[in-house]
């Protein structure tokens, strides 16, 4: 395989390694294809690396921890929903408590965005 020396998708390779306990805990689900959807993790889009994007739905999955209410976040995560939407693609934020708390139930809340 050829490798390359694009920054983000070296950083995308990284971050496929070392992934959260949420995003660990949505992948474990999310590669047995729920819904008969094939999701890719760690994905680059536009210079940025999306947690999770499903391409039949055009879906992008973000799993928000507590840093994402402070700062700039915010305002930053706004801005790249909006570029993302002007590629067509949709963005769906799971907080990260929520994995947490109920995996099984942030699954079927994805699965039925994929649908929707």
């Amino acid at each position: 395989m050829k490798r390359t020396g694009n920054p983000t998708i070296i950083k995308a390779r990284e971050l496929r390694r070392t992934m959260s306990l949420p995003e660990g805990l949505l992948w474990e689900e999310l590669r047995k294809r729920p819904g008969g959807y094939k999701f890719r993790r760690q994905h680059p889009i536009l210079g940025f690396i999306a947690d999770f994007y499903c391409p039949a739905a055009k879906l992008v999955i973000e799993v928000d921890g507590e840093a994402h209410d402070r700062g700039e976040r915010a305002t930053r995560d706004e801005r790249r929903d909006w570029q993302v939407a002007q590629l067509g693609l949709r963005t769906m934020r799971v907080p990260a408590a929520a994995v947490l708390s109920d995996p099984a139930e942030a699954i079927a809340g994805i699965v039925e965005a994929c649908s929707g």
